[in-house]
């Protein structure tokens, strides 16, 4: 067979086999095809797929007290006294906060938190866990995790800056009370009981100090 004709066979294989692999990966196009629509401009692409509000409600308020509530109302004061303050992320610092506080008052030393504590409630929780001392009792804690927590209320005080969120906790933990010799007097190492505690946090927004302050507490 002569050279020539034995390329043109070559050639027409590899034809044939690039046109199968485009069908494959491409497919095929039967019937009517509408014209392409023309492009679209580079101002008209750079649009997003979704229109934001100008002026809508703020998710990260409203997904934790009643739009136009009072507490929404001071919320909102509150970032635009500080517009990086985000009220999910005090939350999450509120949950932590919440168990660092009550396993150091329940261990009976307190000395690291007073930059997280007001003079008053500092003064309070020294006086407890020094009756408690003198009476030679111990508690034993330990805690489970926060089963619910919802922030219950909010007030700004716009010419002082001040901003105080309340936030209602219920947690789980165990707990044992010994008397001097060691004795169990109340509660169990193995009985999971829930505690439930209103606490409420203080702050001078726009103040270079970020550490909220727990100001008072309730059940």
């Amino acid at each position: 067979m002569n050279t020539p004709i034995v390329q043109l066979l070559v050639l027409a294989g590899i034809a044939i086999f690039l046109i199968l692999r485009l069908r494959s990966v491409l497919g095929t196009r039967d019937g009517f095809e509408k014209p392409p629509a023309p492009a679209q401009s580079q101002r008209d692409t750079a649009k997003p797929d979704f229109e934001v509000i100008e002026g809508g409600p703020d998710r990260d308020i409203i997904d934790h007290v009643p739009e136009n509530s009072p507490a929404a109302e001071a919320l909102a004061k509150m970032k635009r006294a500080e517009p990086s303050f985000s009220v999910s992320e005090f939350l999450s610092g509120a949950r932590g906060a919440y168990e660092m506080i009550l396993m150091s008052f329940d261990n009976g030393d307190i000395s690291d938190l007073k930059g997280f504590l007001s003079d008053e409630l500092y003064e309070s929780f020294e006086e407890v866990i020094e009756a408690r001392r003198q009476q030679g009792l111990t508690i034993e804690a330990e805690f489970v995790g926060v089963r619910e927590m919802n922030l219950v209320d909010a007030t700004f005080d716009e010419t002082e800056r001040l901003a105080e969120i309340t936030v209602k906790y219920v947690g789980e933990l165990t707990s044992v009370v010994k008397n001097s010799e060691g004795e169990v007097i109340e509660g169990s190492a193995t009985a999971v009981k829930r505690q439930k505690d209103v606490w409420t946090y203080a702050r001078r927004m726009g103040s270079d100090d970020p550490n909220w302050q727990l100001v008072a507490t309730d059940e």
